[in-house]
């Protein structure tokens, strides 16, 4: 699109999540006049560490907000996947590193940090909190959001961000319900001090189990470390409540360093959840309408590549409409782009078990996000 219609354009963002900030600052950057319509009161980002590959730091320094994002995280050379004792499997360079013009490395971060410091960069007054949509409506060359405090907005173009429970995405493009992967995540943030040696650099190491995988993901530059233990289970509700007991139960025979991280964790502040994701969505757009982040593509976290996904959803979409002479040819040359490469990592992120542990749990069957996609 021209310079003069991009700057002429008003968009909507519905989610102030790492998909709706990122895409924020992307459209922005066109001269569009955006706007970011947040449910929640406050921005705030529960759980623990992410890595940030490089694909998703070079977008950040293609949007100059590079610097930003790399001094509240740790720069990873590489990442290490070991035996439930800590016997090396596998051991390999952060893939991408060296495709671009400066060696651009996976950066470690606290989810909470990286969504401030997202938010940080947008121009003050683009995020509206307390705006929960209650409707969307697709009028062609227009959409039209209505939230529940009354307010009603209309846009050349709405950017459903939010997330796996997306109103967008069940009002407008697909009914389908989150899919249980049947596994718990149980995530916490433990000082360096209080990690028994676990932290010995800033790299990635998993450490695999039977039936149980456990994420050492290193916080160094604010003295933590994320500790994710990740197990296949049966309990299908959001917000599982397990014991201590539970935990020690889910990590014996591991290494005694995370034996005995884990049973130092006070489990009031351990964030628990069980894992879903979303089938692939075959619609992500109308003329006027797109999807965008989980809202378009959720998946599990065993490829680490939710974020990073709905960031380069982002710049795909604003490179888009930079490219194309309509925003419907915009978006329909948006899902072209991005679709097949986050169907794919749907696909890879199912795979986090073998068949011998998922029928140790599920007798005779496959949890529903297990079963391969046609």
């Amino acid at each position: 699109m021209h310079s003069s219609d991009l700057k002429n354009l008003t968009i909507a963002v519905i989610g102030a999540g790492y998909g709706g900030a990122a895409a924020a600052k992307a459209l922005s950057l066109l001269g569009a006049k955006v706007n970011v319509y947040e449910q929640a009161s406050q921005i705030r980002e529960v759980g623990a560490g992410i890595g940030l590959r490089p694909s998703s730091m070079d977008q950040f320094r293609q949007w100059g907000i590079f610097d930003a994002i790399a001094k509240v995280s740790s720069a990873s050379d590489y990442f290490e996947i070991l035996s439930a004792t800590g016997h090396p499997i596998m051991k390999d360079e952060w893939p991408g590193m060296e495709e671009y013009a400066v060696k651009t490395h996976t950066h470690l971060i606290h989810r909470g940090d990286f969504i401030e410091a997202l938010v940080g960069v947008l121009p003050e007054g683009m995020v509206h909190l307390g705006h929960k949509l209650a409707r969307i409506e697709d009028r062609g060359d227009r959409a039209v959001a209505t939230f529940a405090n009354g307010v009603t907005i209309e846009a050349d173009l709405i950017v459903g961000a939010d997330g796996i429970k997306s109103t967008v995405r069940e009002q407008l493009f697909s009914n389908q319900q989150p899919v249980f992967a049947g596994e718990h995540a149980y995530r916490a943030v433990v000082d360096v001090d209080d990690a028994h040696g676990l932290v010995v650099d800033d790299n990635l190491r998993m450490y695999v189990g039977r039936g149980t995988k456990v994420y050492v993901l290193p916080l160094r530059h604010r003295g933590q470390m994320s500790f994710d233990v990740t197990a296949l289970r049966t309990d299908s509700s959001w917000s599982p409540q397990p014991s201590k007991d539970d935990l020690m139960a889910m990590v014996e025979g591991f290494d005694e360093r995370i034996v005995a991280t884990a049973g130092d964790l006070d489990m009031s502040k351990v964030n628990v959840r069980a894992v879903y994701d979303i089938d692939p969505v075959d619609t992500w757009h109308s003329d006027s309408v797109a999807l965008l982040g989980d809202a378009a593509h959720s998946m599990c976290h065993h490829q680490g590549q939710g974020a990073n996904s709905a960031i380069l959803d982002a710049g795909g979409l604003a490179d888009a409409l930079r490219e194309a002479a309509s925003v419907k040819e915009a978006l329909a040359l948006y899902q072209a782009t991005r679709k097949p490469v986050t169907d794919e990592l749907q696909r890879i992120s199912r795979q986090g078990w073998s068949e011998d542990e998922i029928n140790d749990v599920f007798p005779g069957q496959k949890p529903a996000a297990q079963q391969p996609q046609s």
